[in-house]
């Protein structure tokens, strides 16, 4: 009889180990949808308000373009949004001055070679008020992109108001430069061993201006010349990225460079990187 009993009694704890291996196998598991659930909600915008170029469409109708979600040729950012989603975001954009309240639900603000009158006559600079909003938005944990250009084509004395809350500024300068597709290595940076940088090892970036970076600001990435091409800030509980040029627009990350370039590659990286930095949000 006893030997009976305690065969049951090693079978029923056999079985209760097997229960317990299962519930934390199932513990674990909706930990990791939980975590795929987070990504999923974070929301990454794309400033149209003080990035608002228009032009007549096919149709002749008036559209804006250049740099937006929604522009699939050379100018447009389709490919760099398409990224964002295959890391689990969505995309949103902010056609209005930015505010506490608009950018309540935005875990990533991307603001991109703001206007200047030579290619809108009405621009909107970003001014105190603007600066105010945003970086209270960071401090309480946003993630900002801040993407120049070389100083001929984008709006640098308002820009750098804002980067210089960060311990960033664009230099009036040109870095990079690329005469024409004959000379694609002039826009070569190597990134190979960068940490943020997980898979390129070769990028292209053409007349950029370089950033200068003091406190909070680190420097991120240098060119061959020893200037600062992309910088980082931490501001608050929140992170900043400043870069010298639009970089990720279609012509660049859709097969048109050498096969030795790996913008592409280096979009994920930089992608990935910023949704790791942004805060986890209980829904």
């Amino acid at each position: 009889m006893c030997s009976i009993l305690l065969l049951k009694l090693s079978k029923a704890c056999l079985l209760l180990m097997r229960i317990k291996r299962w519930l934390i196998f199932a513990v674990s598991a909706g930990c990791v949808l939980l975590n795929k659930f987070n990504v999923a909600a974070q929301t990454v915008t794309l400033d149209y308000y003080f990035n608002h170029k228009m032009h007549n469409n096919a149709a002749g109708k008036p559209e804006h373009f250049h740099y937006t979600w929604e522009d699939k040729t050379n100018t447009g950012f389709s490919i760099f949004g398409d990224t964002f989603i295959r890391e689990g975001a969505r995309l949103d954009t902010l056609d209005y001055a930015p505010t506490a309240q608009n950018l309540k639900r935005t875990d990533v603000y991307i603001i991109v070679d703001p206007d200047t009158k030579k290619v809108n006559p009405n621009p909107h600079y970003i001014e105190s008020n603007d600066i105010k909003e945003i970086s209270a938005w960071v401090k309480r944990g946003g993630v900002l992109i801040m993407m120049a250009n070389d100083s001929a084509h984008v709006e640098l004395p308002h820009f750098n108001k804002l980067a210089a809350m960060f311990g960033m500024h664009f230099n009036v300068d040109l870095e990079n430069h690329v005469i024409n597709d004959q000379h694609f290595n002039e826009g070569a940076v190597i990134t190979t061993g960068n940490p943020m940088f997980k898979t390129a090892h070769k990028i292209f970036m053409k007349d950029v201006c370089s950033i200068g970076v003091k406190y909070p600001a680190k420097v991120a990435l240098k060119n061959s010349n020893g200037a600062v091409i992309i910088a980082t800030a931490k501001y608050g509980k929140g992170t900043v990225l400043a870069v010298g040029d639009p970089w990720f627009y279609n012509e660049y990350t859709n097969g048109r460079l050498p096969k030795d370039f790996e913008n592409d590659k280096a979009a994920n990286d930089v992608v990935e990187w910023l949704m790791k930095q942004v805060p986890k949000r209980v829904e």
